[in-house]
């Protein structure tokens, strides 16, 4: 007979899930704690008590209550004492921030650099700089907690390896390893798929909360994909599940794709797609360039009209095959996809209309992302806060508080 959790497992577990329900949710009081854990107010008394000794969180009045008589202590995430440091590596930037416990952004650093390969040992020596600056400028009395990448190409699960980058000119670089012995902070740097962590933002903070099923699609150069199905982060054996920008929408007269295949979705919809049906000048990719379509469009020229209606066409066809396979509550266009939703809206969901089941997408969701050009920045930030809310003592002493 197998012996059922001890104790000290029971309460490990209840100190990560509090703190959880305050890291995502925000401060709350004892009472809506007490209602969501299922647990009794002095048990709750007992866990925020433990937290806040530790300098996880703190019990105040709230800022505003809007109702007569005394207020209730609600309890908030100490933000300013514990974070986390989290980078993008993008096509066209690179990104650094220090974001605080409940996901407040404290510091953050951008670098713009042009689209091609580069050489992964640099990109981890400017990230490195920029993070032990934000470190440095810190306040005495803080405590780094976890550090987290993402980056554009597929990641092993669950060394961290990145297997391929194609936009990068990366294959099999142990960045994060290089980056971890950069900081030397004595934390290791846990790697992400961009699109899988920008789904994971989306679904805590931004357009797809309180959609326990959804899929993310990340412009960028290229397209990227991230599932959430019952709430949780679809991996796959390796780590490489997501790649819907290479599912193959055009297999007879498709264009030709980075990945050596023809007629994939990044292929046919990806920003040179909507740029070479625009007429405009291939290199200009980025967010600018894409903007510059949807703005041109909205003017009345025929032309970029024309290539967003294209480029719609194809996303929709995805986006359709995408709905009748997981029939997701929610899907998000994030990135540069953002832009190209807005101004095809109309074309995807005729597509989806015409192929998606009927069941499959009647209760269909179709929205823009909200954490705009963070989403991947946020999401690696919770990839970084994941090990102190399964433990959150034994992660704040191994960072030395």
């Amino acid at each position: 007979m197998k012996a059922g959790p001890s104790q000290e497992e029971i309460r490990r577990h209840n100190l990560g899930t509090l703190l959880r329900h305050v890291h995502i949710g925000g401060s709350m009081s004892r009472a809506v704690l007490a209602e969501r854990m299922g647990l009794n107010r002095s048990t709750i008394l007992g866990l925020v008590s433990e937290l806040g000794s530790a300098g996880l969180v703190r019990e105040e009045l709230p800022r505003e209550t809007g109702r007569a008589g005394r207020p209730s202590l609600v309890v908030r995430p100490e933000s300013d004492r514990v974070y986390v440091l989290a980078f993008d590596v993008g096509v066209d930037r690179l990104a650094a921030a220090r974001i605080g416990l409940g996901g407040v952004l404290l510091d953050r650093r951008e670098i713009s650099v042009p689209p091609g390969r580069r050489n992964a040992a640099k990109v981890a020596e400017v990230l490195a700089g920029s993070a032990l600056e934000m470190v440095g400028a810190a306040q005495r009395g803080t405590y780094c907690v976890g550090v987290a990448a993402a980056v554009r190409g597929m990641v092993r699960r669950p060394d961290g390896l990145v297997r391929a980058a194609p936009y990068l000119g990366w294959e099999d670089e142990e960045f994060g390893e290089d980056l971890m012995r950069r900081l030397d902070l004595g934390l290791p740097v846990s790697m992400g798929n961009e699109a899988s962590l920008g789904a994971l933002a989306e679904h805590l903070r931004g357009a797809g909360t309180g959609s326990q099923d959804l899929v993310y699609l990340h412009g960028d150069i290229g397209i990227g994909g991230g599932v959430i199905t019952g709430g949780q982060l679809l991996s796959g054996d390796r780590g490489y599940a997501g790649e819907i920008g290479h599912m193959v929408v055009n297999p007879r007269n498709g264009r030709p794709c980075g990945c050596g295949a023809h007629g994939c979705l990044e292929a046919e919809a990806g920003e040179r797609a909507l740029l070479e049906a625009a007429q405009r000048d291939p290199s200009a990719t980025g967010r600018e360039g894409v903007r510059a379509v949807v703005e041109a469009a909205d003017r009345g020229d025929i032309t970029a009209r024309a290539a967003l209606h294209d480029v719609g066409d194809w996303l929709g066809i995805g986006v359709a095959n995408l709905v009748n396979v997981l029939n997701p509550h929610t899907v998000i266009f994030g990135g540069t996809l953002r832009e190209v939703f807005l101004g095809s809206a109309a074309q995807i969901r005729s597509r989806i209309n015409r192929i998606a089941l009927t069941p499959s997408r009647e209760n269909l969701r179709l929205r823009v992302g909200e954490l705009g050009d963070d989403a991947v920045l946020v999401g690696a930030a919770e990839l970084a806060f994941s090990e102190i809310l399964v433990g959150p003592l034994e992660t704040l002493a191994r960072a030395g508080a």
